[in-house]
């Protein structure tokens, strides 16, 4: 019976989405929205979390496509940034709580881009390129703290920068210290019986409800940390400790997240209260179809049982939140919860959400080539 419910199913799918995708269409989507974006945006801005979240998107799609103008742009960012995140130069006074200034050194959003530095090094290597990221990485995992990611959205910041210093270094305590560090994150944050992750300390169940009473998981952070764990597996070395443990909280967090998608493709900004904050959201909805797409492209995911949730997201993302003009919206604001009554349209468009987009549609194209 279940191998017949399957069939059906795909073949609906395919009926309803217009699945006959082809990567020419793909590509050409992509490129919309990459050109739209940085014609309308310019590099020289900050290197906190909002704007290095696209460059890892654009990054991916360097790798894919060998695109030289679109990594010129992620290039000036680099340079205007002088190759760092957080700037300051006195490690007595830096932090790891929220902050936006200089001294939060060692808080993930400003660590993010070193991701994006690390793969420019890999591509053109120089020196000047990693030695923020080395200082200030090999400073924090020789602390005696292990409470650094406190926040879902973190777990996409610094998970990936961890497996890439220690691609980078061979020092295994930067894998020591990751597994530590999501160790502490997932006894603040993780439910074990949902299998997904409450944005932060503060909206665990009980102590926070949605507006009907019920658990309330924040799309785009499950997104950040379904995301992050994709990065993670690609780069960490299949015979570490851990990387079981990593691919079945990968796995579990897949059912879960096809579970609550919408039958338009999309998933509510509250993932189990599609009524608390209703409507189309396009970030979260791009991490997990990317999540999706790359762990059927790498054997982690059945294909048969996840490719039509894959493929509805990449339809909503595709046909939906991409404009004509190559804007693509719905993505929520900056915020950090499923907000009930927030206004998230076609106009709605923000850097991270452009990443994720790039990030889903490299995997399409990826699919589509297997």
């Amino acid at each position: 019976m279940r191998k017949y419910f399957i069939v059906y199913f795909l073949l609906i799918t395919y009926s309803v989405f217009g699945q006959d995708l082809k990567k020419s269409d793909v590509l050409a989507q992509l490129n919309l929205a990459n050109h739209y974006w940085q014609t309308n945006h310019k590099p020289q801005v900050w290197a906190f979390w909002d704007q290095a979240a696209y460059h890892s998107g654009n990054m991916e799609f360097y790798k894919e496509f060998k695109n030289k103008n679109f990594l010129k742009y992620t290039e000036d960012w680099a340079n205007f940034n002088e190759w760092k995140g957080a700037k300051s130069t006195d490690k007595a006074n830096w932090k790891y709580s929220y902050g936006e200034t200089d001294d939060y050194v060692l808080f993930g959003d400003w660590q993010i881009c070193f991701q994006t530095y690390i793969d420019l090094y890999h591509i053109d290597p120089q020196a000047y390129k990693i030695a923020r990221a080395q200082e200030v990485m090999d400073y924090q995992i020789h602390t005696k703290q292990h409470d650094y990611w406190w926040w879902a959205d973190g777990l996409y910041m610094v998970m990936p920068v961890m497996t890439k210093m220690y691609n980078l270094t061979k020092n295994p305590l930067y894998l020591e210290k990751l597994h530590e560090y999501l160790e502490y994150a997932d006894d603040i944050m993780y439910d074990q019986d949902e299998k997904l992750y409450y944005r932060d300390a503060k909206y665990v169940y009980p102590k926070h409800k949605t507006a009907h009473g019920i658990k309330d998981f924040w799309a785009r952070g499950d997104g950040w940390v379904f995301a992050g764990l994709a990065k993670v597996l690609q780069d960490l070395p299949k015979d570490n400790a851990h990387y079981k443990h990593y691919v079945k909280r990968f796995q579990d967090m897949a059912d879960a997240i096809v579970a609550c998608q919408q039958k338009e493709g999309f998933w509510t900004r509250s993932m189990l209260d599609p009524e608390h904050a209703p409507g189309k959201e396009s970030s979260g909805t791009a991490f997990f179809t990317y999540g999706l797409l790359w762990g059927i492209n790498n054997g982690i995911l059945n294909r048969e049982e996840f490719d039509g949730a894959a493929k509805k997201g990449w339809h909503y993302l595709s046909n939906i939140a991409l404009q004509p003009d190559g804007k693509v919206g719905y993505i929520q604001p900056i915020g950090e919860k499923a907000i009930p009554g927030q206004v998230v349209d076609a106009h709605s468009t923000s850097p991270f959400g452009v990443g994720a987009f790039l990030l889903a549609g490299v995997e399409m194209y990826r699919y589509l080539s297997k």
